[in-house]
């Protein structure tokens, strides 16, 4: 039978909060906004499944593309190709200069 590779495959200590992060992020990661062109990091929320890029982002920086309904679309450098992410402001944090 061949192996089951879901969404959080392999992340078991990367999508892991601390003890004193355990339950709901507040709100106000939530209703933040973002103007295009804007520097992002992505800094997964495991407690929000809805809206989460794949794992190999975690940590990643990325430039705010436009908004599609509450998500925002990033572009993101994965090796020498340049990808676009799908991602709810619950994972974003912004860059800080």
């Amino acid at each position: 039978m061949p192996k089951s590779n879901g969404e959080r495959y392999c992340t078991r200590y990367k999508l892991k909060k601390t003890i004193r992060e355990r339950g709901l992020s507040p709100v106000s990661r939530a209703i933040q906004s973002f103007s295009e062109g804007q520097r992002v990091h992505i800094d997964i929320d495991p407690s929000v499944q809805k809206g989460m890029p794949n794992p190999r982002y975690q940590g990643k920086t990325g430039k705010v593309l436009s908004q599609r309904g509450r998500a925002y679309i990033l572009e993101v450098r994965e090796g020498n190709a340049n990808k676009q992410v799908i991602v709810l402001p619950q994972h974003l944090k912004p860059q800080k200069y």
